[in-house]
């Protein structure tokens, strides 16, 4: 017994022996540390503290009892302000340890050379994550525990950094390595949306100008908070731009199919900017849009998982994504809607590619099964409010190359040491008038005319994307379902939408209307290749085609159009010098429909516009819409890939819209665009060849053989339908081009290469030609140029 009580007194005075060491310590820099440790003898210091005792410290049992001290102390303790304090206290040593071991090498190899401390310091990170996301405290404005948390969070994973790699890759794998990996995942979502919530009361408190009573400004408090939820956020924005992390969190159900990241993406996107909001604060919170704007972006483009699909599996999920969806649309409203100068108030407070990441998500949105209606009808006001702008307003927005201003994105230099010092200084009773904190934010520029050129291109494929129909994937009600939406905008008061602009009220909406589309058609033809592909551009010729005839057909805007009769002549002639006869031989050759238009109409379009717009308008009228703005989607069911038709008699022509040389392969077998990859309805032609007829044979078909299925068959053939093709290569052959391309970063200007790894690819999966590979590559480097 009396050793049992000498053994317990023995631990409880190591116990508090270790937790004095951590409180003088953590205050030391991994530079005084280091000094201290270049003066002992063994790795024990002597440590004189601010009252004058002097302190002998082994910093090898320091090292090797503080994890899982600390992870003891999460198991065991009353999480209150005092335990959160000392955790804190406890991270920054960690930290200033894990810094000290890249700076002595003698120490390095106790501390990270040790695979038990590495074992432990990593469970450390996973348990906090999961305390801290499972953290509920009742509301409580300007409160001490939702800044020590939000520290505690940000500082927990910024951890990693130090223990582990400064290398993403290096993280990521050793994060899948550990068998609560899942977990993790999930607490670390859970956990940033616990602070954004706590943000978010602070916000409506600090509106409200509720008192605080406290060391700290009701300013200082919201803007610590911004702080600590962009280092947050901005790791796992990290870690989501690496494939292997991304790809197995698409398999995680907790957060894809019940909807854990849509919900912090929602949180975050609903936080409301206050004009009054000071700069900083206005910044840091448009940054944070951005953020998980970048995020939600790279789980789309996963090309072997798609998330939307994933997220679509269960009728919650997919309603909780469309209200995330909607809350993209009303970003985008707003930022369309402001003055160009409010992107850049302040250059020393980026506001983050907010604009930019809604659009290409937007995009995203725009070409897949389950958003495209649900957009069409919630935003196509505001894009026929864009088209309907005064002239000059639309040029300079939509049709140039050197914007008045655009958006600036940073990333936050996260420091530990100064996060917890900050907050662990300020909040104690004893210290008043606190400094403000200010981490360094370093700048992701894009050059101007490439942002004004994204951006562009993005605008165009919603027109694309919203004005195509697929048959056997698109709901047959959406058939023409854009082009009416807009012409039933036109006939509304718009102006109320993009507050920041003109309208141009003397002049008939579809004059204008028509106007700034001919201008954004032709602008569009010079972004071909880099920016846009024939297709989407061929496809707001169509639409803009449509939009004319309805114009026609039901009078709208009759004898509205004259003052522009001699541009848009130029146009249709610009137009008919694409060869319609050569490619309508080519459709017909390759066993396609026959084409709606008949050979007097092939030799109208020759002629001068007003002779060609007349012959389209008798074949645009409502009945026949449909003749003009149909993909047809030929897959090969035995190596699942989707083939490229030949390219129809749209006026798609063997060269480039923009009237360059550059031939297109004859053997592209799936067009995409530099947008996104998941874009579902890229690589699917454009084809006006199936006639009404012929649509209702099919559908009666469909109906006689479902008649005859189990009806879940058909429920499941119905949903593999609506489904959209949305990658060309498996994981294997996307695991050995990615390897290939760190030798040859540029194989896509080496035709021999690109042969030769297209017919290395085809053997372990699906054929793969040149030209295909080509594409893929091209849109592999416009994503990275997005990220950077």
């Amino acid at each position: 017994m009396r050793i049992a009580k000498e053994e317990s007194s023995s631990s409880a005075a190591q116990a508090i022996s270790l937790i004095s060491a951590v409180k003088e310590l953590q205050g030391v820099t991994a530079l005084d540390l280091n000094k201290l440790l270049r003066d002992s003898e063994n790795f024990t210091i002597h440590y004189l503290t601010e009252k004058g005792s002097l302190l002998k410290i082994d910093m090898e049992k320091l090292v090797g009892s503080l994890p899982l001290h600390l992870t003891t102390l999460l198991m065991s303790a009353v999480r209150d302000e005092a335990l959160f304090r000392y955790l804190l206290c406890g991270i920054r040593l960690l930290h200033s340890l894990c810094e000290l071991a890249s700076r002595n090498s003698k120490f390095e190899q106790i501390v990270l050379d040790d695979v038990k401390m590495m074992e432990q310091l990593t469970d450390l990170v996973f348990y906090m994550q999961i305390v801290l996301g499972g953290y509920r405290q009742e509301y409580c404005a300007f409160s001490y525990m939702h800044l020590m948390h939000s520290t505690l969070v940000a500082c927990n994973l910024h951890l990693l950094t130090a223990f582990i790699s400064t290398q993403w890759q290096d993280i990521v794998h050793v994060l899948l390595a550990h068998p609560k990996v899942n977990i993790f995942m999930d607490a670390a979502f859970g956990s940033v949306r616990m602070v954004v919530s706590f943000l978010e009361n602070t916000l409506v408190a600090y509106h409200e100008d509720i008192s605080v009573e406290s060391n700290l400004t009701a300013e200082q408090m919201v803007y610590y908070l911004c702080q600590q939820c962009e280092a947050s956020l901005q790791f796992l924005q990290s870690l989501c731009q690496q494939f292997f992390f991304k790809e197995r969190l698409l398999k995680n159900k907790e957060l894809c199919e019940k909807g854990s990241i849509l919900f912090l993406a929602q949180s975050i996107l609903k936080l409301h900017i206050q004009p009054s909001f000071p700069s900083r604060i206005m910044a840091a919170i448009s940054r944070l849009k951005a953020k998980i704007l970048s995020i939600l972006l790279s789980l789309c483009e996963v090309e072997s998982i798609s998330y939307l699909d994933e997220v679509a599996s269960s009728a919650r999920s997919l309603d909780l994504a469309k209200s995330v969806a909607l809350e993209v649309f009303d970003l985008l409203k707003k930022t369309f809607g402001r003055d160009p100068g409010h992107l850049t108030a302040d250059r020393s407070f980026p506001m983050g590619f907010v604009q930019l990441n809604a659009m290409r998500l937007a995009d995203i949105f725009s070409d897949d099964s389950n958003f495209r209606s649900y957009m069409i009808l919630c935003f196509t006001k505001v894009l026929t409010a864009i088209i309907s702008l005064s002239h000059g307003d639309f040029l300079s927005c939509w049709c140039s190359s050197n914007l008045l201003k655009m958006e600036e994105d940073a990333s936050l230099e996260y420091d530990i040491f100064a996060a917890v010092g900050w907050i662990l200084d300020y909040t104690s009773l004893d210290v008043r008038n606190a400094t403000n904190l200010e981490f360094n934010l370093i700048p992701n520029s894009m050059p101007k005319a490439s942002y004004a050129h994204h951006r562009t291109s993005l605008f165009v494929k919603f027109f694309a994307n919203l004005h195509c129909f697929v048959p056997n994937i698109c709901e047959e009600q959406e058939r023409n379902l854009f082009v009416l939406k807009v012409m039933e905008c036109l006939q509304m008061d718009l102006s109320n939408l993009l507050p920041g602009f003109s309208f141009a009220s003397d002049a008939p909406k579809a004059a204008i209307a028509s106007k700034n589309l001919h201008s954004l058609l032709s602008h569009a033809e010079s972004l071909i290749p880099n920016f846009l592909n024939v297709e989407d551009v061929q496809l707001l010729r169509v639409f803009f085609g449509e939009l004319q005839s309805l114009f026609t057909s039901t009078g709208f805007g009759e004898n509205q159009v004259q003052d522009s009769k001699f541009e848009e002549s130029l146009y249709w002639d610009k137009l008919s010098k694409f060869n319609r006869n050569e490619h309508y031989q080519k459709a017909q050759s390759a066993g396609g429909c026959p084409s709606s238009l008949t050979g007097k109409e092939h030799a109208d379009l020759n002629k001068k516009g007003g002779n060609f717009k007349e012959g389209m308008s008798e074949n645009s009228a409502f009945p026949d819409m449909d003749q003009h703005n149909t993909r047809a989607e030929d897959t090969n069911q035995g190596k699942g890939l989707n083939r490229l038709n030949q390219v129809d008699d749209k006026g798609i022509a063997g060269k480039t819209a923009s009237g360059g040389a550059r031939e297109m392969d004859k053997d592209a077998q799936n067009v995409e665009t530099s947008g996104s990859d998941s874009s579902s309805a890229k690589g699917k032609n454009v084809v006006d060849n199936m006639d009404n007829g012929e649509l209702s044979k099919s559908n009666e078909r469909l109906k006689r053989t479902a008649v005859e299925e189990n009806p879940e068959d058909e429920k499941i053939e119905l949903s593999q339908r609506r489904k959209r093709k949305r990658t060309i290569m498996n994981d294997k052959q996307v695991m050995l081009i990615e390897r290939a391309l760190k030798d040859e970063p540029d194989m896509q200007r080496n035709a021999a290469s690109l042969q030769s790894w297209a017919d290395k690819l085809s053997g372990h999966g699906s054929e793969v030609t040149s030209s295909q590979l080509k594409n893929w590559l091209n849109n592999r480097k416009a994503r990275l140029a997005y990220m950077v």
